[in-house]
This record gives C-alpha cells, structure tokens and sequence, in this order.
C-alpha cells in the first residue's frame, strides 16, 4: 500500500493501520501535510494560477466564440442586433437631449460625437454588466470541471470585444459620413481599443468576484450602469456643461474629477483619435493607461484571492 493509501487507510480507520495501539485520531490537516497531501481545490501560487490559465486560452476562445454564435441565434437579424441597439440608443439620445434639450449646443459634429460615446460606453458596459454575471451564471460549469474560474469573466470580455469589432466597422463609417476625414492618429485606435479591454477585464473580474457571493448586483446593475452612463458625458460635453465659457477654477476641477471616471476617459480618447473636430483632452491618455494596468492588475490579484470559494454554497 502506498503512503497516500495508507495515510487515507490511518484516517478511515482512526489511527495506524499497522497493529500498533490507537492513540487517538490525529487531525485531517496534520495527516495530509506528513503525506504530503493538499487539496484538490487549493488556489496555486499567482505564477501557476497565470500559466494555467494560458494552458486554458483556447478554451476562452472557443467558448467566447459559442456564445457569440448563439447569442443571437433565435432573432431574425442575428448579429445586428449587436450594432442596432448602439444606434437605436444613440437616435433616441439624440432626440431627446441634441434636439430637444440642446445638449449639442458648442459641440461640432454631434452625430459623431454622441455615436462615439454610445458605442464605446456600450462596449464597457456589456463586458461589466456581463462579467459580474460569469460566476454565479455558471455554477454547474465550475462545480463539474478543475479550471482557473478567470476564464469566465476572460471569455466573457472576449465576446463583447468580438462584437465590437463589427461595430467599430460602422462607427467608422458613420463619423466618415457625417464629414470627419482619416488622420494618422486612427492608427492608434487599436491601441485605445486594447487598453480600454486591459480596464473592462479587471472590473469584469473585480465585479464577478463580488456577484458570487451578492446575488442582489445583478438587479442593482442596470441602475449603476445609468447612473454611470449619465456621468460619462456620452450626449454631453464635460468640459461645455461644467466649465462652459467662464473658465472658473473650481469648475474646472470638477471638470477634471469627471474625466478621471474611466468610461469618460476612453470616450475622450476614442473622439480624440476619430474627430477632428474635437479638441484633445491634455493627459487623456495617462488616465487610460493608469486604468488600464491598475483595473487588470488589481482586478485579477482581487479575483484570484477567492478562487476557492468559487462554486461553493
């Protein structure tokens, strides 16, 4: 018999199966470390949780991939739908707040402008809202199979990133319609597309770690998203509504505080980069790298500290 055998044997039985006298049971935790025994289910060191999780990339894929397929496989318009309801949104803002309310006022080229915020925005709310959901939406999934539990909230930014290469397909198209020409700082688009992913997998992470265990985010998500929606400046300038022409100081703080909130920085980089038109925002582009590493980093050490609560309870 071999040791682990005879360790499991000395468990079972409450003391050494060899004849000797019983001196007690000794504890679980004890007999494991002498035999040199750990759980199935023990969290590995971060250097080996991020080597299985590469050895899992094609999984990631594939299952993003699936999902994407059949997302939209009962709907007669399939796929569309992922660049309709983008530009459904983005007429009925228009409607209401660029003709009703005047929120285009001192914007130039608002079709642009507000298209650019919908689309964009709606990339990280989808990866979010669909994140905080890839845990406790698939418990039968990790409770059947040994896997690195971030390949879920991973796959999920995946397919939201799939999608959004077809909407960025006619984003581009719409801002050429409405008379922005290419410049070489569209060059640069997949790399605001990159780091703007690097942010939405660590929130994914940090809000699927929270929605296992809260089951009650997901009915308070739709009123965050809003909440976060209305603070990004998608329909309205931040600078136009809170500075405007007087150029007051502490407005224009307050002004800066808003575009540190990272949805309103990767809108303010992707219009920087489409639009002409629009004026650059000064150190947009440290703002979005400092999400980028600080969300992903942070996000993915948050996430890995539970894995082994993961599919309990």
């Amino acid at each position: 018999m071999s040791q682990p055998e005879s360790a499991i044997a000395d468990a079972q039985a409450g003391g050494p199966s060899n004849g000797t006298p019983d001196k007690g049971q000794e504890p679980l935790a004890k007999l494991a470390e002498r035999y040199g025994l750990r759980r199935a289910i023990a969290r590995p060191s971060l250097p080996v949780y991020l080597r299985q999780l590469w050895e899992r990339r094609h999984f990631v894929m594939t299952y993003a991939t699936s999902r994407n397929v059949s997302k939209y496989s009962n709907s007669a318009l399939g796929q569309l739908w992922q660049v309709l309801t983008p530009l459904m949104n983005a007429g009925i803002y228009w409607l209401m707040f660029g003709l009703i309310l005047g929120a285009d006022k001192g914007i130039q080229n608002y079709p642009a402008f507000l298209i650019t915020g919908m689309f964009v925005f709606t990339y990280t709310q989808r990866s979010v809202s669909s994140g905080a959901k890839s845990i406790s939406g698939n418990l039968s999934l990790i409770r059947a199979l040994h896997f690195p539990r971030a390949a879920l909230p991973f796959a999920y930014t995946i397919q939201e990133f799939q999608q959004l290469l077809i909407s960025m397909g006619v984003l581009v198209a719409l801002v050429l319609v409405t008379g922005e020409a290419p410049t070489w700082f569209w060059l640069l688009i997949p790399v605001a597309l990159l780091l703007q992913t690097m942010f939405n997998v660590g929130a994914s992470l940090v809000l699927a770690r929270v929605g296992s265990t809260a089951r009650d985010l997901n009915q308070l998500l739709p009123f965050i998203m809003r909440t976060w929606l209305y603070a990004s400046g998608v329909f309205f300038s931040i600078q136009g509504k809170v500075v405007g022409a007087e150029g007051d100081v502490v407005r224009q703080w307050i002004a800066d505080i808003m575009y540190f909130n990272p949805a309103a920085a990767y809108i303010e980089l992707m219009r920087d980069l489409l639009m002409e038109s629009h004026a650059p925002r000064p150190y947009i582009w440290y703002v979005c790298i400092f999400w980028a590493v600080f969300a992903l980093i942070g996000g993915f050490w948050y996430f890995w500290r539970a894995e082994e609560k993961y599919g309990r309870g």
